[in-house]
């Protein structure tokens, strides 16, 4: 069965980035997942991927654990210190596995072992395309929240802060040494801002931003 994955017209389709060191695993999962309908490229080394340059595309890699030069921790390590989540898939032997489970317990998504059978690997491929999509989806959401909370004043932010610790407007008031009426302003503006038409959908925009500090 075909996957197909809804985007706009700039939105560039999802990838799953093949890399491993073996020509004959590379050929054939490329094409198991190409019979899919799914955008696949290849690489032989973690190297070659790097000079692609393409860890900023959406999709997920596919990666041998254990190759010659940098190995597959070694470039899950180093795309994790620089802060890139695309989701890992490891490809492992049966001696490997210890090894996978390292890598998961440091951010890896999965891990399937050679030999392994189609569908297996074609579930977990969709899996990670999935979290990948969701990903980037709700980073949008903290991006647009945080142009959003920049467009604030100093005092708009004093007034959000205290009305999210659920402080009524007369407290605010007292707190900041401003009448109620100017409360009641910052706060109409704070909520025109954020677009936001209730306390819970400040709430919403707030526990967004937290979770991307997170």
């Amino acid at each position: 069965m075909a996957i197909h994955t809804r985007m706009n017209e700039n939105e560039i389709a999802p990838t799953v980035f093949l890399i491993d060191d073996d020509q004959a695993v590379r050929d054939a999962v490329g094409l198991l997942l190409r019979a899919t309908g799914l955008n696949v490229e290849s690489f032989a080394s973690a190297t070659d991927f790097l000079k692609a340059d393409r860890v900023r595309r959406p999709g997920c890699l596919l990666l041998d654990v254990r190759m010659p030069g940098m190995s597959g921790l070694d470039l899950q390590k180093q795309l994790r210190d620089q802060g890139h989540r695309i989701p890992i898939i490891f490809m492992t032997g049966h001696g490997d596995v210890p090894m996978a489970t390292r890598a998961m317990k440091t951010g890896a998504f999965d891990f399937v072992e050679k030999p392994f059978q189609g569908q297996t690997l074609l579930a977990r491929v969709r899996d990670a395309l999935e979290c990948d999509a969701r990903e980037r989806c709700r980073q949008a959401q903290r991006n647009e929240a945080a142009a959003r909370l920049a467009r604030l004043s100093p005092r708009e932010r004093e007034v959000l802060e205290r009305v999210a610790a659920g402080q009524y407007n007369k407290v605010i008031a007292a707190k900041l040494g401003i009448s109620l009426s100017t409360v009641e302003i910052h706060r109409k503006r704070v909520m025109e801002k954020l677009r936001a038409d209730s306390l819970s959908d400040l709430i919403r925009t707030l526990a967004l931003l937290d979770d991307g500090d997170s």
